[in-house]
């Protein structure tokens, strides 16, 4: 099955390729027009070759994107031909560092006590565990189940404590007070709704111990646990394993980049003192000490047999706001980090800056703009119902038929990359690639992968606001929790 997904991004790597190539000649042609449309001082007829000029920008913006996209989803199934022909075995490791697992909870009492008896119960020796609980500002019963959880199925020889805080920082600033005490070389984190699979933090120290000098983190896979809920939460794990399997995966074969995740990793204890630990009130600790790392020179490995599942959003509103604080904090950290492009910062944090900016910005622009273009046709085309003089906003001239078929033939690409990209994702995983997942891809396509559109200008403006108006860009929404 994966290699049948591979023969099929080969064949749409070279279509698109063909299809830049003529892009490029029909930009050309364009660039000429231009030139005549000032000499001939027509001003319809400069406006009608700067729209398309913007047009062909625009498309070939996303374009560029999609060969991206492309380029990671090659290195993801290079990565995994070899690995679905082998067993994953579990044997002893050389030694057992002592962990120090911290797990972050701000009013979690509905999932936190499944979280804690995966933790009692991983496959690791309990003398070589150390385990920080932390109710964080609470304002329900997260302490007190906590404390239940612990006293019915811990063992005598386990060292866990229960702290409840009352800082701020958010979940950063729990990370920095775990720091403080930890007496672990390694610290672990899994947030309260992550319940860990049995060998997970055996799988992270495996992967850690085979550079223990290169590799100062190491960082794991993280599942839908309630995928089955609803239509929402099945587009959210076919995101979510797109993300893991697909992205994670592809830039760590190309690049040996890992970017850690919020939940199922461990990290260094005296690197992560060393680099100043994580920064109190980041929206995404996570993204944000991933560059710090890099910029050492230091490498995050993927462990990627390394699994935790996770409970997503089951409602519209509570998924819009948690997305919206990952893009916030995403924009936060590329801002903060978009000056390494032209400093002498390891070229890691280079590659990672300019794909963060270039996601997060232009190709986003280019989303948003393609977005405008389609609609203002679309409204133009309707009055053209009642006033047929009415002009075609983003239009191409008769002598351009050929780059209009052009667009429409890549338009439907991009619909086949994206299914393409999410269904081959889904058949590295025993039981998911399905009928059912292929046509859920398309019909996300038009419906819950339109919405991050709306999230990431919705984000990018309110982050303005914020450095504009000095307000507190760190508050969030609480994502709300369920019983499973």
């Amino acid at each position: 099955m994966v290699s049948f997904f591979f023969d099929l991004t080969i064949f749409i790597t070279g279509i698109f390729t063909i299809s830049f190539l003529v892009i490029f000649i029909c930009a050309w042609t364009i660039y000429y027009r231009v030139e005549t449309s000032f000499l001939a001082t027509n001003k319809k007829e400069i406006k009608k070759v700067i729209s398309e000029v913007l047009t062909i920008l625009t498309l070939t913006s996303i374009w560029i994107s999609l060969l991206m996209g492309l380029l990671t989803l090659s290195g993801a199934v290079s990565f995994w031909l070899p690995k679905s022909r082998q067993k994953i075995t579990v044997g002893s490791l050389p030694y057992y560092p002592l962990i120090t697992l911290v797990v972050p909870a701000h009013n979690e009492e509905l999932v936190i006590k499944q979280t804690i008896s995966a933790i009692l119960n991983l496959n690791y020796p309990h003398n070589k565990l150390e385990i920080l609980l932390y109710a964080d500002n609470c304002t329900d019963e997260t302490a007190e189940m906590m404390r239940k959880t612990v006293l019915e199925e811990s063992v005598h020889d386990q060292k866990i404590r229960v702290v409840e805080r009352s800082g701020n920082g958010g979940k950063a600033g729990v990370l920095n007070d775990a720091l403080k005490i930890a007496t672990g070389k390694y610290i672990g984190v899994y947030d309260a709704d992550a319940v860990p699979e049995k060998n997970a933090l055996y799988f992270l120290v495996k992967k850690i111990l085979e550079k223990p000098n290169r590799y100062k983190a190491a960082f794991g896979r993280n599942k839908t646990r309630n995928a089955q809920h609803n239509f929402l939460t099945k587009c959210i794990n076919q995101e979510i394993v797109v993300t893991q399997r697909i992205q994670h995966v592809g830039i760590w074969q190309l690049f040996r980049i890992g970017r850690i995740p919020g939940t199922n990793f461990i990290i260094e204890t005296d690197y992560v003192k060393k680099i100043g630990g994580w920064t109190n009130g980041a929206l995404t600790e996570d993204t944000d000490i991933s560059f710090k790392i890099m910029q050492e020179g230091m490498l995050i490995a993927l462990a990627y047999s390394s699994e935790a599942f996770q409970q997503e959003p089951e409602r519209i509103k509570d998924y819009y706001f948690q997305r919206l604080r990952w893009a916030k904090g995403n924009y936060q950290v590329v801002m903060a980090n978009f000056k390494h492009l032209f400093d002498k910062s390891n070229w890691r944090v280079k590659l990672e800056a300019f794909y963060y900016s270039c996601t997060f910005f232009w190709f986003n622009a280019a989303i948003v703009l393609s977005d405008a273009f389609l609609i203002s046709n679309l409204v133009a085309l309707l009055i053209q119902l009642w006033r047929p003089e009415t002009a075609i906003p983003f239009d191409f001239y008769s002598s351009n038929i050929m780059i209009t078929q052009l667009l429409l033939f890549n338009w439907l690409l991009m619909i086949l990359l994206y299914v393409l990209q999410i269904n081959t994702a889904m058949a590295t995983q025993y039981g998911q690639a399905t009928t059912e997942q292929i046509w859920l891809s398309l019909i996300s396509y038009f419906t819950y992968s339109q919405l991050f559109i709306v999230i990431s200008i919705h984000a990018i403006i309110s982050v303005l606001l914020d450095t504009v108006f000095h307000r507190d860009g760190s508050k969030w929404i609480k994502t709300k929790r369920f019983m499973d």
